[in-house]
């Protein structure tokens, strides 16, 4: 008697079919997914556009500018323009952007404080360690951008920065509220944070100094001053007839140009 191979028994036909089923009702059920994700996305996304092109721009009635008016420099114009948009209402008037940039070119931003404008420039101050500090101890060159939407005004100043002296620093710093002082002792601003905790103690223990110790050194506080090269003064208008009135410091001289908007 001949031995032959055991016979094997082709794979059942409906276990077959019933895995097939199981992942085309898979695939099916995935690609359904993605396509309702895309679908959500695009929803969000065109709800998106049509929130922002529904947003008024100066709904309000708009203060009016004659640039054959501006004094010869343009301090005493960003004095009073700031004094008028606080009258106006314009929330912290004072808060301004700061752009700065690293050694290889690449920009930051970020909002801040103005401390002062005077014959010197415009002052802010900020730790030596963080990143505006890092980055204007290697190009020491910034740009201040000033927004006040609920008078259509916007200024814009651009030069060099130099660092003042510790006196000064300290000076600057012991000058403003406790709260300022007690984030100036936290300190370490732009280090990575381990967590909120963490910041919580850190915050706690510099208020408590700060109450108990009015005049408490932080030697990495840094007044800063831009020597302004260029300052902008722009006046929005509903019909898009913006002023545009720019300053430009040459030859030991304010120099006036309008600039189309």
């Amino acid at each position: 008697m001949t031995d032959h191979p055991g016979h094997q028994d082709p794979p059942d036909a409906a276990s077959t079919g019933a895995a097939g089923a199981t992942g085309a009702t898979g695939a099916a059920g995935a690609a359904a997914h993605d396509s309702a994700a895309h679908d959500a996305d695009a929803t969000d996304a065109r709800a998106f556009r049509e929130l922002l092109r529904g947003l008024r721009v100066w709904d309000v009635e708009l203060p009016s500018f004659d640039p054959a008016t501006a004094p010869d420099e343009p301090l005493p114009l960003f004095r009073q323009w700031l004094r008028e948009a606080a009258e106006a209402g314009v929330p912290e008037p004072h808060t301004m952007t700061l752009a700065t940039a690293d050694a290889s070119g690449d920009p930051s931003v970020r909002t801040l404080m103005l401390h002062d404008a005077d014959e010197q420039g415009w002052h802010f101050a900020s730790h030596r360690g963080s990143r505006k500090g890092r980055e204007l101890a290697v190009r020491p060159r910034a740009a201040l951008g000033f927004y006040w939407a609920g008078v259509g005004r916007q200024v814009r100043v651009r030069g060099s920065v130099t660092a003042a002296g510790p006196e000064e620093s300290a000076a600057d710093l012991h000058r403003r509220s406790t709260g300022a002082l007690a984030a100036g002792l936290v300190g370490r601003q732009s280090e990575v944070l381990g967590s909120a905790e963490e910041l919580a103690r850190a915050s706690d223990a510099a208020w408590e100094r700060a109450r108990r110790e009015p005049e408490a050194p932080v030697p990495s506080w840094t007044l800063y001053v831009l020597r302004a090269e260029e300052v902008e003064f722009f006046q929005g208008d509903a019909r898009r007839r913006h002023i545009r009135l720019n300053y430009r410091y040459e030859g030991g001289r304010w120099v006036q140009e309008l600039l189309w908007p």
